[in-house]
């Protein structure tokens, strides 16, 4: 399946529309909330539910293949463009992540495996800026752990049963993906009501409102050159 130019593997597309309410409360607060962030992990905690067998099946088919994230573009076009956000987006992380290799390395996978999942790349990192800081081995008070702090019932649920590879960087953000499409499903394609289910507080207004304020600092506007 091909997302804008990356061809990644079949993921199920959204099934409805964002809420009218992702919209207003990407207003709540502005970039320099990125200059403020505390120490501490955000509390994530995702609830164990059931899942039937073929939601199971599916979701332990999405994080099974963990081979290095290799983008393969449908054109020139498109991997300019990603190379253009992958430049942009560098210097923004370049204070949390000095490294430019690691930089480099976090950006793909968090761009591939957002895709992938037929999620918004922007929306993906103003999750992780807001669970964890951009922390690879952080832990919340709950026991979520990793940059989108996945919580350790995943990995017996549909993983292997080892949460210690939750801190790989790749695992983590797979699961942490495959996780928020599984909600986004579930909530009909309602964002607001997929995040605060991920943050395990579905229909309070605070996690998601973080999240869409997060996101800002994460768009990227294309330059586009005059008629």
């Amino acid at each position: 399946m091909t997302f804008e130019g990356i061809e990644t593997a079949a993921v199920p597309a959204p099934r409805g529309a964002l809420s009218r309410r992702a919209c207003l409360t990407s207003l709540a607060a502005g970039p320099a909330a990125w200059l403020g962030l505390p120490a501490a992990a955000h509390a994530s905690s995702q609830l164990e539910e059931p899942l039937i067998d073929s939601v199971r099946s599916a979701l332990s088919s999405a994080v099974a293949d963990l081979a290095p994230p290799e983008p393969l573009f449908a054109s020139t076009e498109a991997r300019l463009l990603y190379l253009r956000w992958l430049g942009t987006m560098s210097e923004r992380l370049r204070s949390r992540k000095p490294d430019w290799e690691v930089r480099r390395d976090f950006l793909q996978t968090v761009w591939y495996e957002a895709k992938r999942a037929g999620l918004d790349v922007s929306m993906v990192m103003g999750l992780i800026q807001v669970e964890s800081a951009f922390r690879k081995f952080a832990v919340s008070s709950v026991g979520a752990r990793g940059y989108m702090q996945v919580m350790p019932f995943w990995t017996r649920v549909i993983g292997d049963g080892d949460p210690a590879k939750l801190f790989h960087m790749q695992t983590n953000l797979r699961f942490g993906c495959v996780i928020l499409r599984h909600y986004l499903d579930r909530e009909q394609g309602d964002l607001y009501l997929a995040l605060g289910r991920y943050n395990g507080s579905r229909g309070r207004a605070p996690y998601p409102n973080a999240v869409f304020a997060a996101q800002r600092n994460w768009f990227f506007q294309e330059r586009t050159s005059a008629a």
